[in-house]
């Protein structure tokens, strides 16, 4: 993002395109506005187009942000000579070296200044060469660094020294002209393309230029600072794989003052490696856990959000993409204060468990409907409208309006989930609907909310009698009766009960409903597992064929219990 920006500002400089260079290079500063390399890259641009005020505010930019840095001091002298304020650029530069005492461009840049200086207290000295005014100015060193012939001079201390004697005395050019070098300075400074010059052609090349001087088109041309490299970088980006590895120092430093609560310092390191390398969206995590740990949640989620975008760029790892996501989610269930403010963070979690599903993203996916539910109840409860909505259900109910008054007790049941009485009430209405099944789970709900409401078991034993489960509805009604012994409606259910049991076992049913009773019997896991027990099995058939061993077998309370069961249910039939 920052990086590329940067990047293709380097490459419209390179190419002479500086207002693109600047479009760029602001691209890179909104990305990255603590980056001092990037508004000393904008401030070599701006003075190539001679926008020197805007070079200069660029530059104090580069020192303000980065004090210690020499070569900031290098463009803020630039500018300042560009603006003819050739005692200020001397006190830039001067400042510069004492950071960097060796720096070249530094001290080219400082004899330029004092050569204008001195320039602007008395008149020019008599006979200087012709060509002394291309030598002179802050365009000399962006020209030489921008042209690949001449930037490679640079690195040739003996090609530096010459060029700064000529720019001292510009008559000493005549004992350098025999250097082939000289004439390829030459050509660029004045915008002409030359061939390498041979032996024969070294004395004549400068008669040669003499005769077609092109100073004043020179002046006009495009003016950046002039150090020799002008789109200047920081010393661990000038290679990406430094970068990467100064980024990783970064991030592990970031690691240990987070392991140390230092989060102030983690998030330094964390943004100092995001600024080295943007193509790693971990060290936006990593800063998003650090927010995330100081309860800086919008923070956090924005950094969460930047990864995401930043990911699917690069294409990057599916378990780091859905790492973001789920960290997102976390930061929005911190922020939740209703039910509706889960919403958010539960479509986050899904989000992530579609790029990787992970086991600590799908309970935190779990927990936050969970609460969110929770909170729904919470915030629904109401005990005095649920009465209310009760006491509507039961004058419908009165009224045979069965399918209304389960409306008014469902809503009765959001507004109290614990009233047992309620979950009675739609029981009976469920059972009038010939809704047996959701009747029967009402039922056990009330008595589950209150062992004691004898209203539960009956309400259980009338579903379970009218499902022709005689023995399961005898022991409901047993069981009730322990609560309420003297319960009428619940010993009458148990005679109820005991004559159709009685009634199976003398054959006073038709066999259809013989066949249906045992075939619903037969869906019973308990009956299921009397029938297939082996020594039950072995009772059954001494009970046909050995009566004098069935006997003995009735003694055991166990097999007893079991033979009972299946003469309830209409498995067994007792003559």
């Amino acid at each position: 993002m920052a990086e590329d920006a940067k990047a293709k500002g380097n490459a419209a400089f390179a190419a002479g395109r500086f207002d693109e260079a600047v479009r760029h290079f602001s691209e890179a500063i909104d990305l990255a506005p603590a980056n001092h390399v990037l508004y000393s890259n904008r401030s070599a641009a701006y003075a190539s187009l001679q926008r020197y005020d805007a070079a200069l505010a660029d530059a104090r930019k580069t020192v303000e942000l980065k004090p210690d840095w020499a070569k900031g001091y290098g463009r803020l002298g630039a500018a300042h000579l560009g603006l003819s304020d050739a005692e200020q650029a001397i006190a830039a530069y001067e400042k510069g070296l004492e950071l960097d005492p060796a720096n070249q461009a530094l001290k080219a840049g400082l004899t330029d200044a004092r050569t204008a200086a001195s320039r602007s207290r008395g008149p020019p000295p008599q006979g200087a060469s012709p060509f002394g005014k291309i030598f002179q100015g802050p365009e000399l060193w962006a020209k030489l660094t921008a042209d690949p012939t001449t930037r490679s001079y640079l690195q040739q201390p003996d090609f530096v020294k010459m060029i700064q004697d000529i720019q001292k005395n510009p008559n000493n050019i005549n004992m350098y002209l025999s250097d082939p070098r000289m004439m390829q300075v030459i050509g660029v400074l004045l915008n002409v393309k030359m061939r390498a010059p041979t032996d024969e052609m070294a004395s004549e090349s400068p008669e040669s230029e003499q005769a077609k001087p092109q100073p004043e088109p020179a002046k006009k041309a495009p003016e950046p600072e002039p150090e020799p490299e002008p789109m200047e970088v920081s010393e661990e980006e000038t290679d990406p794989k430094k970068r990467k590895a100064e980024a990783l120092k970064e991030k592990e430093s970031g690691n240990a003052a987070y392991k140390k609560k230092d989060f102030e310092t983690a998030i330094q390191h964390y943004t100092r490696a995001m600024e080295l390398d943007d193509g790693d969206i971990s060290y936006l995590t990593n800063r998003a856990a650090v927010y995330l740990e100081m309860g800086k949640y919008q923070e956090c989620i924005k950094d969460c959000d930047k990864a995401v975008e930043r990911g699917r760029e690069l294409h990057s790892d599916f378990k780091m993409i859905a790492r973001a996501l789920t960290r997102k989610g976390t930061a929005l269930v911190k922020l939740a204060e209703c039910s509706k403010d889960y919403e958010p963070a539960i479509e986050t979690f899904q989000k992530a468990l579609t790029e990787h599903r992970n086991p600590d993203t799908l309970k935190k996916l779990n927990d936050a409907e969970r609460a969110k539910k929770e909170l729904e109840q919470q915030e629904y409860f109401d005990p005095k409208i649920a009465d209310e909505e009760r006491e509507k259900g039961n004058e419908l109910f009165k009224q045979q309006k069965y399918p209304e008054a389960v409306q008014h007790y469902t809503e009765a049941l959001k507004r109290n989930p614990k009233d047992p009485k309620v979950y009675s009430n739609r029981a009976a209405c469920y059972t009038k609907l010939g809704a047996l099944p959701e009747g029967l789970k009402d039922a056990e709900k009330c008595i589950e909310l209150d062992p004691s409401f004898s209203k539960g078991y009956t309400r259980k034993g009338a579903i379970q009698f009218f499902m022709k489960e005689y023995d399961k509805a005898l022991e409901t009604y047993q069981e009730g009766l322990k609560h309420d012994p003297n319960n009428q409606e619940l010993m009458d259910g148990v005679r109820s009960c005991i004559e159709q049991i009685n009634k199976t076992n003398r054959g006073d049913i038709s066999p259809e409903e013989l066949k249906e009773r045992q075939a619903k019997a037969m869906q019973d896991p308990e009956i299921q597992n009397i029938l297939t027990d082996p020594v039950m099995r072995q009772v059954l058939i001494d009970f046909q064929e050995s009566p004098k061993a069935a006997q003995e077998h009735l003694k055991n309370p166990q097999v007893m219990h079991k033979i009972q069961k299946l003469v309830s249910a209409g498995i067994v039939q007792m003559r």
